[in-house]
Parts: C-alpha cells; sequence; structure tokens
C-alpha cells in the first residue's frame, strides 16, 4: 500500500500525460501476478472492478466516523479540514496524522478488507473494519483509501491514463488494451492479459455491463448531417432511464447507465425477456408508459431503487423496454457491426411485450432533420438521437458515429438566493448556484433549483468577491447571500419535487448568462414556472413500435 500511495503522490505532482503513464507503467511493471490487477483497479479508484457488482456501501457518515474516532476528535474538525480541502482523502490524511499505528500492508491485505466489509451486514460492524484498516495505515496510505471509497483519485488520472498505463508496462497495443477493457469490464484483468500477451484474446461476457456508447451533444442540423453524411437514422431522445439487458440461458439482468444493476425494479420486463429464445444484449431506454403514451420521467422514478415492487406499483406505473440497439445474439459479439445490421437483426427478434423499438426516421438533409426536431419536441421528447447507420458500436465513448440534437426546452430568470464552494479546480471559489423564482401568491422567493456550469472561471472568480461581499450568513460551503444576482437559466424540463420549496425542479439546469441588466423584480414567477410544467407534462404521443412489428 505504502507503493501505491507513493506512486499516487507523484502522479498527482506532475502535470505532464506522458510522465503520469510512464510512472504507472514502471509500477504495473513491477508488481507480482496476484498485485497487478488489485492495483489496476483501484488506480481506476474501484475497490472492485466495475463487472463486480459487489459495493460496499459505505457513506461520508460511515467514513467520517471511523477517521474521528481514531484521531478522538469531533465532526466539526473534519468539516473544518473539509473546508481546507474539498476532498476527502486529503482530510483524512490532515485528520490521523499522529493518530495511526502503521505496519506494513499490502494490496491484498486491502483487498480481504473491503471483502470483509461488503460481506458485513451492519454499518456498525462495516465501520468497525474499515477503522481496523485505516488504524494500520500511515496518513498518507489512508488518504488513498479514503479516494478508493469515494471513487475519485483526484490526481490527475482518469480510466483512459490507466489503461496507457497498462499498455506502457507491457509493450502492448493501445488499442488492444482498451478493447478488452471494453469487453470484460475489468481492468485488472486486462492488466494480466496484458502482462501475458493475451489480450486479443478477452471476449464479451454476459451479466457484467457494458459501458454504454455515447452520443455527442450537437446543437446544429447542418452540423449533424455533415457529420453523419448524406443519410441519418433519427429516434426520438425519450425521457427515461437507458437500460441495458442480458439475457443469458434463464437469466435475465438488467442494468442502469450508471452500471448498477436494476433487475428488480422491473420485473415484468424480466419476465418478458425470459421467454425470448436467444442469448442476448439489448441496449435501449426504460420508460413509463400508460394507455398508450410515454409518460414523464418523474413517474418512473417510483420503481428505482425497489427490491421488491409492489401490484399496486406495477398497475400505476407499467413500463416498457424500448430497444434500440442488438450487440450480441447466440454467442455472436456484434458490437464491430454496422449499425444497418444490428437494427436488422434486432427487428427479426420479434420481442414479446413490454417490449417496443425504438420508432426509426430516415432524413436526407438538415430541413428535414429540424423539422423532425420540431416534432419530437411536440411529442414532449428531449430531442433526437442522430445515428450514421454504418457506426460502430463504441462502448464508453462519444464519437461522431451518434450524435444527440438537443435545444433547451425554454429558459427562466431566477435570482441566486445561495452559493457553495465547488471540487476539484473550483474548491477555492464559490461555483455552485442555488437560485429562486417569485412566488406571487405568497410574496416570496422559492427555490427551484441549483447550476454549476455555464460560467467561465473568470466570471466565477468575479462572482465569487462579489458573493462574499453580499453573504447575509456564512454557513462553512454554504453562503446565503442578498438576493439580487439574476441569472438566465436554460433547463430541458420542469418536474414536481418536494427538493426544493417551489414544489418544482429543473432537469439539467445550466447557466446561459447572468443578466446584468435585470434586477430582481424582473424575474419569473411560480405561476409561469407551474403553465410550464403543465405544458411539458400534458399527454404524450406514442412513438414506438410493438416489437412484434
Amino acid at each position: 500500500m505504502e507503493a501505491f500511495a507513493r506512486t499516487g503522490e507523484a502522479i498527482r505532482a506532475t502535470n505532464s500525460k506522458l510522465e503520469k503513464t510512464r510512472l504507472l507503467g514502471e509500477y504495473f511493471a513491477g508488481l507480482d501476478d496476484q498485485t497487478l490487477p488489485l492495483a489496476a483497479v483501484y488506480f481506476a479508484a474501484r475497490p472492485f472492478a466495475d463487472r463486480d457488482q459487489r459495493k460496499l456501501n459505505l457513506g461520508y457518515a460511515v467514513i467520517r466516523q471511523a477517521v474521528c474516532e481514531i484521531a478522538g476528535v469531533d465532526e466539526g474538525v473534519l468539516g473544518e479540514s473539509y473546508m481546507r480541502h474539498s476532498d476527502v482523502g486529503d482530510v483524512i490524511e490532515e485528520v490521523l496524522a499522529g493518530h495511526t499505528h502503521p505496519q506494513p500492508t499490502s494490496l491484498r491485505d486491502v483487498h480481504e478488507t473491503f471483502v470483509r466489509i461488503y460481506e458485513q451486514r451492519t454499518i456498525k460492524k462495516k465501520a468497525e473494519a474499515l477503522r481496523e484498516l485505516l488504524d494500520r495505515l500511515s496518513p498518507r496510505e489512508a488518504k488513498y483509501i479514503g479516494k478508493i471509497l469515494t471513487g475519485d483519485l483526484r490526481i490527475g488520472l482518469r480510466a483512459g491514463l490507466v489503461e496507457e498505463g497498462i499498455a506502457k508496462a507491457f509493450g502492448a497495443p493501445l488499442a488492444d488494451v482498451s478493447w478488452a477493457s471494453m469487453l470484460t469490464g475489468d481492468l485488472g484483468e486486462v492488466a494480466s492479459l496484458a502482462r501475458r500477451g493475451e489480450l486479443r484474446s478477452a471476449q464479451l461476457r454476459l451479466m457484467h455491463p457494458l459501458q454504454f456508447m455515447l452520443a455527442s451533444p450537437e446543437e446544429d442540423a447542418e452540423a449533424i448531417m455533415r457529420r453523419v453524411g448524406g443519410e441519418a437514422w433519427v429516434e426520438d431522445k425519450y425521457d427515461g432511464i437507458r437500460g441495458q439487458l442480458h439475457k443469458e440461458g434463464d437469466r435475465v439482468v438488467l442494468y442502469s447507465r450508471d452500471l448498477n444493476e436494476v433487475t428488480a425494479a422491473f420485473p415484468e420486463v424480466v419476465a418478458a425477456a425470459g421467454a425470448v429464445p436467444h442469448d442476448l444484449l439489448l441496449d435501449g431506454e426504460l420508460l413509463a408508459f400508460k394507455d398508450g403514451v410515454v409518460r414523464p420521467f418523474f413517474e418512473l422514478q417510483h420503481r428505482l431503487g425497489r427490491k421488491v415492487v409492489s401490484a399496486e406499483l406495477l398497475t400505476e406505473v407499467p413500463v416498457i423496454f424500448v430497444a434500440f440497439d442488438l450487440l450480441y445474439l447466440d454467442g455472436r459479439n456484434l458490437l464491430t457491426e454496422p449499425l444497418r445490421e444490428r437494427r436488422r437483426m434486432l427487428d427479426d427478434l420479434s420481442l414479446p411485450s413490454p417490449f417496443m423499438l425504438a420508432y426509426l426516421i430516415r432524413a436526407l438533409d438538415a430541413v428535414e432533420l429540424d423539422r423532425i426536431f420540431e416534432g419530437a419536441r411536440a411529442r414532449n421528447n428531449e430531442g433526437l438521437m442522430v445515428k450514421d447507420p454504418e457506426s460502430r458500436y463504441t462502448p464508453g465513448r462519444r464519437g461522431l458515429g451518434w450524435l444527440k440534437l438537443k435545444k433547451a426546452l425554454a429558459t427562466l430568470d431566477v435570482v441566486v438566493t445561495g452559493v457553495e464552494v465547488g471540487h476539484g479546480k473550483r474548491k477555492n471559489v464559490l461555483s455552485d448556484y442555488t437560485f429562486a423564482v417569485y412566488d406571487e401568491a405568497a410574496d416570496r422567493l422559492v427555490n427551484i433549483g441549483k447550476a454549476y456550469s455555464g460560467l467561465t472561471d473568470v466570471e466565477i472568480a468575479q462572482m465569487t468577491d462579489y458573493f462574499k461581499s453580499i453573504t447575509l450568513k456564512d454557513y462553512g460551503r454554504f453562503r446565503l447571500v442578498q438576493p439580487e444576482i439574476v441569472l438566465e437559466v436554460a433547463f430541458d424540463a420542469i418536474m414536481e419535487s418536494g427538493r426544493h420549496d417551489s414544489g418544482y425542479a429543473l432537469r439539467f439546469p445550466r447557466i446561459k448568462q447572468i443578466r446584468r441588466d435585470k434586477t430582481v423584480r424582473e424575474i419569473d414567477t411560480l405561476a409561469n414556472v407551474a403553465r410550464m410544467h403543465r405544458a411539458f407534462t400534458g399527454d404524450r404521443v406514442q412513438l414506438v413500435e410493438p416489437a412484434q412489428a
């Protein structure tokens, strides 16, 4: 563990991508066969490989409790440290200085503790196991345990650089490393295959989540048509949950976009898939669907996190799986086949209800694409997915084979009521803004959302100084400020929500601009928000095809 932490610190100390790769490659090359796969996974900031669905369920409260008990301090000390660092790992290192009892600890010891934490059924037992591990480490080593547990090393090391480090360590082609990583979902296994020179033997496996292919955002129809060529395949962009369905024999598993298993929440989809006489892997979207129309996302949220779905909820929020891609069929890996062929094979499957196929429209020019976009908006869908029919499926990548035509539904003029310290490179500035609209009936401001994207670093630095000058109350990371800075905020949808006192929340809000020309008296009203919400959540027109068609 000491060598792991030392390497991490060296990587953190350089901004050179080449130097980071060299340091990582040298470290990997010097490890034994048992330690190598663990190190590769840990440098990806994971306690277990992506394909391994074990979750430690260790929230910050458990980590905080363990650190406080070892150091003999109260939670306030950690809070003050977090204000200085905005990084859990750095907080652990600072607070534990001089309080642990270091002894040699291998990565295999760390792995055994992670397994022990996973196996414990109570938070108390999990905290005990974590406390014992941290106490036997130096503060610097303990820092990296905290970083792994929170899923972010914050040393300028993306997953792609870990793949480059593996390639550097064993003289393997980076393309082979990336391909094997995508197929297996396990950087540890990839590192072992690279050492043995067996990367090309990696096979796509069912029952572990594959990284989803991503679409590059674009707001201009002409630019999209230039990228995909003379023919574009167009699908509505649905407001649901991206889903990946694996079926092998009698077993069916569903994964969401964050690669977590959600099988239990959608029993009717699982039951229907079980009757399909093929082993397969589908990419698609889970949607709330009732009385022949797609329902808003917030209705689907009632299904999430359920281990058992009641008969009442099955009736209230029925779902469909809208399939738009087929990635594996009866032992055949289809990732390198063109979309045209994958869709043909998908059409031939005759999937039963509640499966449907994404409705496909072909566009030949930008005018036609814009017309289709307006139709999608009229159906209250988010926008369009535009695909090159010759594109291959590239998991985890944003290429130009798939593009996302999305324009903000609308904008609101809001006033900032609170500001918060950011994270990462923005840990020393106030970059997260809570904002409100005006409730005329109650004559008060009511919060409706929070945004942290859209402004430049220069604007954020300038606004940080200004917000400090108009702070009404400083709570540490969060400041309540005088409501006078008006923002124009773009968003994709308005949802009912108990999170804010307005009763609504904006989906994907981002700051379009600071409206220095407007005062707080000119911001949007809650009544206007309610009207926009009603317009957005009206009955939706079906635009999916029955899978049997």
